[in-house]
């Protein structure tokens, strides 16, 4: 017999969210029809009619969380009040929801939920199963809801055409890259995954592509659509400039050349810059020179190149994530540097770590608590196998093994600890540097 748990806005947040993990039969469920429901009940702004913020939705298999966290730098330097929605999370679910670049409370959050669950159970209209996912972003636009903010900025989980985000109407859609990633959602086929990552534009609304080469389905989809594309490459673009410092050539809604010159660089992708850039003025062509800088200076993003001291943790998992960090790692020149790496089994994981094998002299291997993580000694294996050094096997899903050796290979001649591989191998990382151990 199930004893139904009695869940309340002042029932704490890790119960919901054990609620939450256990509500739904499939971690992953892609459809709308469901989250589309709820969302009805709860009286969410959906359409482009039911609302006066503005809307973008970033889509993608690599960039669309540094772009999103560029664009709500710019548009925080502007003045404008912002909601971000994102995931996964590294070590607390409130990272996903933030209003004005901060994480919302605990209360916050569980409010939101006690309404989901409402409505989700409401008696005359029948029970509605929501995944956990379907449920945090139900959450995330209710906040946003409530708080009344101007700009709504909505990352894509997984794919774009049946993701949960794709309910909202976007005023613009970004679509950042398009590589092969979730094989078994979304398939090996680039044409396939463009179609499906470009589901999240619509009719006659703008499209911002951060990529001067994507799959022929997007740009159809695009023509169908009749939507304006701003592509990169082509439309927009930067370029270097002395004392590294960059241009960016680009258009406003208006059609009119903008040009900026000695922008800051950013220690995330300047590609990404420059597509934010483009989708914030598109929206907002008012937005000023001065404001562009501020807004670059000040943007960062936990996991994506972040430096802790000698720790540096980015959560490259796929080959194109990968080569574009070997390229990072190249600038810095040759250091004495150890890998730390946990990675799902469900990802290409010998093209993701064949770049990273000149700039890695050895590494360590950590377990990680998902069913879905590829074991460590399989991964043992095959860094072996491709010739690489490793100086530790971390069998304990905590990983105390695998920081505990990064820690000594520290204060024994290496220069830094690379983690990589997956948010939950940065998340393990994160909250060992977080107690102060190092």
């Amino acid at each position: 017999m199930i004893i139904k748990q009695q869940l309340s806005a002042s029932t704490s947040l890790d119960a919901w969210l054990k609620h939450l993990e256990n509500l739904h039969s499939r971690e992953i469920d892609m459809g709308l029809g469901r989250v589309r429901a709820v969302a009805k009940r709860l009286n969410l702004p959906l359409t482009f009619e039911q609302r006066l913020h503005q809307v973008v939705v970033f889509s993608g298999t690599n960039g669309k969380g540094s772009t999103l966290a560029l664009t709500e730098s710019l548009a925080l330097a502007q003045g404008l009040s912002v909601g971000s929605y994102t995931s996964p999370h590294f070590l607390h679910f409130n990272e996903r929801i933030k209003i004005n670049g901060q994480a919302v409370s605990d209360a916050t959050i569980t409010a939101a939920f006690s309404r989901i669950e409402a409505a989700r159970l409401t008696p005359l209209e029948g029970t509605i199963s929501l995944s956990y996912f379907e449920f945090a972003t139900l959450a995330g636009l209710l906040v946003f809801q409530d708080a009344g903010v101007d700009l709504w900025l909505l990352e894509v989980g997984l794919g774009g055409r049946l993701d949960a985000i794709n309910i909202v109407d976007a005023d613009l859609a970004v679509l950042v890259t398009v590589a092969q990633d979730h094989a078994e959602y979304l398939g090996a086929d680039l044409e396939v995954i463009g179609q499906e990552k470009a589901g999240t534009f619509r009719q006659g609304r703008p499209v911002v592509l951060g990529s001067s080469n994507l799959p022929t389905s997007v740009y159809n989809l695009a023509e169908q659509l009749d939507c304006p594309v701003f592509q990169l490459g082509k439309d927009f673009q930067r370029g270097v400039e002395a004392e590294g410092l960059w241009v960016w050539q680009g258009l406003n809604s208006q059609q009119q050349g903008v040009n900026l010159t000695q922008l800051p660089n950013t220690s995330l992708p300047a590609d990404n810059a420059a597509t934010a850039i483009q989708a914030l003025l598109l929206l907002y062509p008012n937005l000023t020179e001065p404001v562009i800088k501020q807004g670059l200076a000040k943007a960062k993003l936990m996991g994506r190149m972040q430096r802790e001291g000698a720790w540096l943790l980015d959560v490259a998992h796929n080959p194109e994530a990968a080569h574009y960090l070997a390229a990072r790692l190249a600038e810095q020149g040759k250091k004495k540097r150890l890998g730390l790496v946990g990675m799902m089994a469900d990802k290409d994981i010998e093209a993701t770590l064949l770049p990273l094998l000149p700039w890695v002299d050895a590494w360590v291997v950590t377990s990680l608590p998902l069913p879905r993580a590829a074991k460590a000694l399989k991964l043992t294996a095959l860094l072996q196998t491709l010739g690489a050094q490793v100086l530790a096997t971390d069998l304990d899903d905590q990983g105390n093994l695998a920081f505990a050796t990064a820690s000594q290979a520290l204060t024994a001649g290496y220069d830094e600890v690379l983690v990589m591989g997956s948010f939950f191998t940065l998340a393990q990382a994160l909250n060992q540097l977080q107690k102060g151990v190092v």
